[in-house]
Formats: structure tokens, sequence, C-alpha cells
């Protein structure tokens, strides 16, 4: 873990015995909502490996965003206990 505010930011280091990169996901109040930003970085582009998977990961991202933002617009299960 690199960062961490409550309700605002998580900051975490991924995969670090291979790619060594680091992934943030940051919120920020907006009207009557919340932005979500993401940010995936440190990719070593002098490798084959950083190249390849900067790719992979820049389509994946896409899909792992829309599936959040499906779950995210579902209503909260209401709380059987009340």
């Amino acid at each position: 873990m690199i960062a961490v505010e409550p309700e605002r930011l998580l900051s975490y280091r991924f995969a670090e015995t291979t790619l060594d990169t680091t992934i943030t996901w940051r919120l920020e109040p907006e009207g009557a909502g919340t932005r979500l930003f993401l940010e995936h970085a440190g990719f070593d582009l002098d490798s084959p490996l950083g190249r390849k998977a900067l790719d992979g990961m820049g389509r994946g991202w896409p899909s792992v965003l829309e599936r959040l933002a499906t779950v995210l617009a579902e209503p909260e299960p209401e709380n059987p206990a009340g």
C-alpha cells in the first residue's frame, strides 16, 4: 500500500516482482455525485514485458470500469437487519 485517504484515495503497487507499476484510484466530489479517476503508471517501456503489459492493461481497464459502473448503478440491497 502506498497511500490511503478514506473516501478520497487508494494507491498501491501492482505486480511488484514483474511489472512494479502503481495503481491509483481517486474520488472527487462532482455535483450531486462523485467522479472516479484511475491511473495505472510506471510501465517500463524499454522492456518488452512493460510494453506488452501497457497494451494489455490499456485494453483491459475499460471493461473493468464498465463493470464497476454497472455494479455502482444497481440499487443497494436492503439490509435485512434493518
